[in-house]
C-alpha cells in the first residue's frame, strides 16, 4: 500500500487520492465566512433590519421623486409625440408600475391610461403596469422586509390575517383586489411578509383588478363625452363597489363595537 505522500528527491508529493479527499472536503465546507471587522460590518449589513432600512429608503425616494417629476402632468400635457401605438403603451405600463410603486394613486393612472390610449389599448397597459408594479413591490417586501417584519406578528388580528394569506393566498389576495377599500400598496406589502407565493399573487391580482381598471380606463377614455352611455355606466361601476365597501366597513365597525 503507498503511504499519503512519497518523497522524490527530498520533496514531499501528495497523492492523488489524498489531494481529491482534501478538496472534497473543503467543497463541502463552503465559503469562510469573513471575521474580524470585516465579518461584523458584513453581518449588520445583510441583518433583516438594515435591509429594512433600506426598503424604507428606496420607497422613499421614490416618493420623493415623483413629487419631484409630477408624472400627473401627463394629463394635461399628453404622451411624448416620439411615442405612440403599441411602444408608447409599453413605456406607459413600466412607467406606471414603477410609480404604484412609489405610491401615486392607481385611479389617476388608470384615468389617464385611458385618456392617452383609449379603453382597449389604455386597459391592457393599466393591467400590465398594475401586475408590473405589484410583482416589483412583492419581490422588495419579500428580499428586504420579510425577515424582519415576520417576528412582530404577534397580535390577533395580524396572525389571523397572515394566517388567511399564508394559507388561501389566491383567493385572499383575490378578494382583496376586488373590494376597494384595500389599499393597493397596503395589500401588495402584506402578501410579501406573508409565506403566499409569487404567482398566485400575481394571478389573483391580474383577475382581481380587471373591474375597477377597466370602470376607470373606460371613464377616462370617455371624458371628453360626460353624458354618454359608457361614462356614466363607468362612473356607476366605480361608485357603486365604493358604496358597497363603506355599508360592509361601517357594519363591521358596529359589530366589533358591539363586542
Amino acid at each position: 500500500m503507498l503511504d499519503a505522500t512519497t518523497r522524490s528527491g527530498g520533496t514531499a508529493t501528495v497523492s492523488p487520492r489524498t489531494a481529491a479527499t482534501e478538496l472534497a472536503v473543503a467543497t463541502a465546507a463552503g465559503p469562510v465566512a469573513p471575521t474580524g471587522f470585516a465579518g461584523r460590518v458584513t453581518r449588520v449589513l445583510l441583518s433583516p433590519w438594515s435591509r429594512l432600512s433600506l426598503l424604507v429608503a428606496l420607497l422613499a425616494s421614490a416618493a420623493t421623486a415623483v413629487v419631484l417629476f409630477q408624472p400627473q402632468q401627463l394629463l394635461t400635457n399628453g404622451w411624448p409625440p416620439q411615442l405612440g401605438g403599441a411602444a408608447a403603451a409599453l413605456a406607459y405600463a413600466v412607467a406606471y408600475g414603477l410609480c404604484t410603486v412609489a405610491f401615486v394613486p392607481r385611479p389617476l393612472l388608470n384615468l389617464a391610461a385611458g385618456a392617452l390610449f383609449g379603453s382597449q389599448l389604455g386597459l391592457a397597459s393599466a393591467l400590465a403596469g398594475t401586475v408590473l408594479g405589484a410583482g416589483i413591490a412583492f419581490c422588495l417586501g419579500r428580499v428586504l422586509g420579510q425577515e424582519a417584519l415576520r417576528p412582530l406578528l404577534r397580535g390577533k388580528w395580524l396572525k389571523a390575517a397572515d394566517g388567511q394569506l399564508s394559507r388561501h393566498g389566491f383567493r385572499s389576495m383575490l378578494a382583496a383586489r376586488l373590494f376597494p377599500g384595500v389599499p393597493f400598496a397596503a395589500a401588495n406589502y402584506c402578501a410579501a411578509v406573508s409565506r403566499m407565493g409569487l404567482l398566485p399573487f400575481l394571478l389573483a391580482t391580474a383577475l382581481g383588478s380587471i373591474p375597477n381598471t377597466a370602470a376607470y380606463v373606460v371613464a377616462g377614455a370617455r371624458a371628453s363625452t360626460p353624458t354618454s352611455p359608457a361614462f356614466l355606466i363607468a362612473l356607476a361601476c366605480i361608485a357603486l363597489p365604493g358604496l358597497a365597501g363603506a355599508v360592509v366597513a361601517w357594519r363591521k365597525r358596529h359589530r366589533l363595537r358591539g363586542r
